[in-house]
């Protein structure tokens, strides 16, 4: 990472995908796999579920908490999404940011609008399922959720993806290794970008030309 000096600011990256398409273990994968990568960890109010770590999937937080939160305009986004409230604090990505590491939002199309709106030079990211019927095969796979949720997803999916337009790129996951390969090499070219390059490479650019 470059010193203070000569600091980079990272790049934020908008990532969404109705639920079911893979995105949370494609994400875990990138993370392993690229460094300078960090996710940002939202509030919810939604309960823990099992192997879920406070401050490390969400920070989990009660309602009235939330609340207050909003009112004081912390979050950048926020959003209710079934029945629980789900929100990204302005503040922590900013930090990250500043400090050179390139952030992922892994937030839905709503919540994505209102980051746009805040952070214009963000990167956005729709992930998409091969079928609707592979899309329901997953969500059955998990066994987290009831048929009647499961159904509910299901619903929600279809109004979820016909936002697909809004975002910069698309990424099928289909095959998980070629997914995940796509959405490396969308994380390697924005930080091969000319106005990050230039300023990370300045001394060496100055001795190439001096």
């Amino acid at each position: 990472m470059p010193d203070s000096g000569n600091m980079v600011k990272g790049t934020l990256f908008i990532v969404s995908a109705p639920s079911g398409a893979g995105k949370t273990s494609l994400l875990k994968a990138l993370l392993e796999s690229e460094s300078g990568l960090q996710l940002s960890v939202s509030h919810t109010t939604r309960p823990m579920r099992p192997g879920e770590v406070d401050g490390r999937h969400y920070h989990f937080v009660d309602q009235d908490r939330f609340s207050r939160m909003v009112d004081e305009g912390a979050f950048v986004e926020h959003a209710r999404v079934f029945d629980n409230s789900y929100g990204t604090a302005e503040g922590e990505v900013r930090g990250l940011l500043e400090a050179g590491m390139d952030v992922i939002l892994e937030i839905d199309w709503q919540g994505a609008r209102q980051v746009r709106s805040r952070f214009p030079d963000a990167v956005s990211i729709f992930i998409l399922p091969p079928s609707r019927e592979a899309l329901r095969e997953r969500l059955s796979q998990r066994g987290q959720d009831s048929k009647d949720v499961i159904e509910r997803r299901m619903g929600k999916s279809r109004s979820e993806m016909e936002h697909f337009a809004e975002y910069d790129y698309l990424v099928v996951n289909d095959r998980f290794d070629q997914a995940l390969t796509e959405l490396g090499a969308l994380v390697v070219a924005h930080r091969l970008r000319l106005s990050v390059q230039a300023e990370r490479l300045q001394e060496q650019l100055t001795g190439l030309l001096g």
